[in-house]
């Protein structure tokens, strides 16, 4: 099985991430399945819509031609999940979203949700994500850590004061929400998710801490089995009908024009 991981991360910029990313989701890959992370260049840096719109469009050009290159599987690592229901639109392969998957997966875990994102910047676009999942009741709180990608580096990077400087600024976020009634601590980004992944039984108080970069990969791995089982695809009906070739080759000339410029 090979899965194809769109992180918004920037491989230059940011690669100690990068590297403990791959390492680790190839690490907890089941046996068989390799994982191949891509970042996109110039990441989301610029936090807000109209920077997650672009890298969404990169990402589906990515997606697109991940599908005819043999991949299995694409899973958009951006927690937020832009542009995933488009590329899902477009791909016969299962389509993942770290956000929407990881979301369904803590709402089996408790009925109150606080989200911790990297920058309060993300709050209004993860309630709204949260509606559109069907969620919005079940995620009371968000907040930011209000920090950077490359302020992760040296604790990806083997500094073990760094790693736990960042694992007591996230508790520093979540407990609040957890005293305000959370009962599941959801890292609403997979920078922060990896970091916490990497503590065993993580909680903060009661509430269970998410892993959602291990969320995705093993979903994306459960929805190639289910569609080789027996070809369960998305509806493609109204919610996820499929591009017609005509569609998938303007938008693509659409992003190689841009790539180009």
């Amino acid at each position: 099985m090979r899965i194809f991981w769109q992180s918004f991360i920037d491989e230059t910029a940011s690669r100690p991430y990068m590297q403990r990313l791959s390492a680790y989701l190839n690490e907890i890959a089941a046996p068989g399945t390799t994982v191949e992370v891509a970042g996109i260049s110039p990441p989301d840096r610029d936090f807000g819509r109209l920077a997650e719109m672009r890298c969404a469009v990169l990402a589906i050009d990515n997606g697109i031609a991940a599908e005819a290159d043999g991949y299995d599987a694409v899973v958009m690592g951006h927690f937020q999940d832009p542009g995933l229901y488009e590329l899902r639109s477009a791909l016969r392969i299962p389509v993942v979203g770290v956000g929407e998957a990881t979301l369904f997966a803590a709402a089996q875990l408790g009925r109150r949700l606080g989200l911790v994102t990297l920058d309060p910047v993300f709050e209004v676009w993860h309630r709204e994500q949260a509606e559109r999942y069907g969620l919005g009741d079940r995620v009371r709180h968000v907040t930011g850590m209000a920090c950077r990608p490359e302020d992760f580096s040296d604790a990806f990077a083997g500094n073990d004061e760094a790693r736990r400087r960042m694992l007591a600024d996230f508790t520093r976020c979540a407990l609040p929400l957890v005293d305000a009634g959370a009962d599941v601590i959801v890292p609403a980004g997979v920078l922060p998710g990896l970091l916490c992944g990497g503590e065993h039984g993580f909680t903060v108080g009661h509430a269970p801490v998410v892993n959602c970069a291990a969320v995705g990969l093993k979903s994306a791995e459960m929805w190639v089995q289910l569609h080789r089982l027996n070809g369960l695809e998305p509806s493609r009906g109204p919610s996820f009908a499929l591009a017609p070739e005509r569609a998938k080759a303007d938008f693509q000339a659409l992003a190689a024009r841009g790539r180009a410029g």
